[in-house]
């Protein structure tokens, strides 16, 4: 049995439930948490490739740090990189990382705390049968700081 007070209960959620659906809102525990103003800048993610060998790098605490090396193929040799390697698994912890059967390598390291932390990998070559590679390794190398 209905009584008047779940009636004028049920009428405003329903016209409540109605609307949100006719706008296309979404109930207020769906949305996302924003951070306010108080808060710190968003983590972010840097990602750094074959070219940026050599270059310091600057990260906040939270933000993330992802190494897309790309290898390569010429005349019969493979050309091929390490996994990525941080100096301080303390300061930038990997999170992600391996190879590519096309001699690729990559990672992701989030920056757990303050420091400076060199993060490595090296090239190789690996000759297909009746080749020879030279006799070269080749690092790449950026310095991270984490403020």
């Amino acid at each position: 049995m209905k009584t008047k007070a779940s009636t004028y209960l049920a009428v405003p959620l329903a016209l409540g439930l109605a609307s949100a659906v006719c706008t296309g809102a979404a109930p207020a525990a769906a949305q996302p948490h924003l951070p306010s103003a108080h808060h710190a800048a968003a983590a972010k993610r840097v990602v750094l490739t074959n070219s940026d060998d050599g270059r310091p790098v600057v990260l906040a605490v939270g933000d993330d740090v992802e190494i897309r090396l790309t290898g390569s193929r010429s005349q019969g040799l493979n050309y091929t990189w390490g996994v990525p390697q941080a100096g301080d698994s303390g300061a930038l912890r990997r999170t992600a990382g391996g190879t590519a059967p096309t001699g690729g390598a990559s990672a992701v390291f989030h920056a757990e705390k303050p420091g400076v932390v060199m993060i490595g990998s090296t090239r190789s070559c690996r000759p297909d049968p009746g080749r020879v590679c030279p006799d070269v390794v080749v690092p790449w190398n950026v310095t991270a700081k984490v403020t």
